[in-house]
């Protein structure tokens, strides 16, 4: 992938950025082995998902800087100051299509966009997700109910202008602080979910639900969890970070027990509506999975699909002691994965496959499959 950005040296968000893309996988691929060590040399590896090398993330969080009437969409320098990114090749198309409508009703919001350096002004982010369905989750990140105001206002001209946006949101963050959004989020359309449809799941996001970035990948991540549970045939199965229902859905089944877990009441409420269609018994909790197992007997296969951190050593000691026979771990953070592996000696790795979720970058995910010595 060329990158005029990258060339020009204004954005360096692509770490690998000019490396050939087999490259970047051998190279992914040894450093997940290497970081696994012993502790995963007897499974077998299956080949690595591939990506396309361009045109993959489904979310674009969208830094705004500029002037009231000029904005930037995209990051911020060194110094605070706006860089426009609209022409990045990382987005997938029917994403990249929407950032000129976007930046269009910006403009004519005549929005401040907020001033880091100078703490001023009132329009911090645009974060916008597409579905496959070439539909968006528009969320607009402002600093009070000003901000607020302007972009309900304005929303007739956002819908005439993206017709596709099937959820607009605002989220009210009012603090200097560098985190994306704030406690408050306010909906504005009629429509509070996102349709993903990954063949036949069909998974709801509200606007704070997590989906992975590379919808292909992430498919692939589902598809390959299902493809282990068809052979080990759990009759129970607890997806522990459940999220919006991702593994929890894909692995519901005739005559199987999907137990779901996670602590953000909203994305609960979200996968619970997605069980309906589902076969089988799904129900979803909400809890913290690093702490919180649901009651009763361990289930015969339990998903995890930790943050960064890892599972960390109280669950992953209950995982040790339990009768689980198997577990499925996805991890975005291989040295967290290998720390809690080795927290695990009765559950071997027998299979386990790399997933190249961040083509251009050094971002890895893992894909393993325990099973009880």
């Amino acid at each position: 992938m060329q990158c005029d950005y990258y060339d020009a040296g204004v954005c360096r968000s692509c770490s690998v950025m000019g490396t050939p893309y087999q490259r970047q996988l051998a190279d992914k691929q040894r450093h997940v082995q290497d970081v696994l060590g012993a502790t995963a040399a007897a499974a077998h590896w299956l080949p690595a998902v591939r990506s396309r090398e361009s045109a993959f993330r489904n979310k674009a969080k969208l830094v705004v800087g500029g002037r009231a009437g000029a904005p930037t969409l995209g990051i911020l320098d060194a110094d605070g100051r706006g860089v426009d990114l609209r022409e990045c090749g990382l987005y997938e198309a029917g994403l990249a299509a929407t950032f000129d409508a976007v930046h269009r009703f910006v403009a004519d919001l005549a929005i401040a966009p907020y001033d880091v350096p100078a703490r001023s002004g009132e329009l911090k982010y645009v974060v916008l997700t597409h579905s496959p369905d070439d539909e968006q989750l528009v969320r607009f990140v402002v600093r009070s109910r000003q901000g607020l105001a302007l972009v309900r206002a304005g929303l007739p001209r956002l819908r005439a202008a993206l017709p596709t946006a099937r959820v607009v949101t605002v989220n009210l963050h009012p603090e200097h602080k560098a985190v994306l959004e704030g406690e408050e989020e306010v909906v504005l359309t009629d429509e509070r979910e996102l349709a993903m449809r990954l063949g036949a799941v069909t998974l709801r996001l509200g606007p704070r639900a997590f989906f992975q970035t590379n919808t292909a990948v992430a498919r692939a991540l589902y598809a390959q969890a299902r493809e282990w549970a068809d052979v080990v045939a759990p009759r129970t199965v607890w997806d522990l970070y459940c999220g919006v229902g991702g593994f929890a859905l894909h692995l519901a089944a005739e005559g199987r027990r999907v137990v779901g877990v996670e602590t953000a009441a909203d994305a609960v409420a979200a996968a619970s509506g997605a069980a309906l269609d589902a076969p089988g018994d799904v129900a979803f909790h909400v809890g913290d999975a690093t702490t919180d197992t649901p009651p009763g007997p361990a289930p015969d296969l339990v998903v995890v699909n930790p943050p960064r951190r890892g599972i960390g050593p109280a669950l992953a000691g209950w995982l040790e002691a339990s009768d689980a026979g198997h577990v499925v771990y996805s991890s975005c953070n291989v040295d967290t994965l290998a720390r809690d592996l080795a927290a695990m000696p009765s559950l071997r790795p027998v299979q386990a496959r790399m997933a190249d979720m961040f083509p251009q970058t050094r971002h890895v995910e893992t894909i393993v499959l325990l099973e009880r010595r």
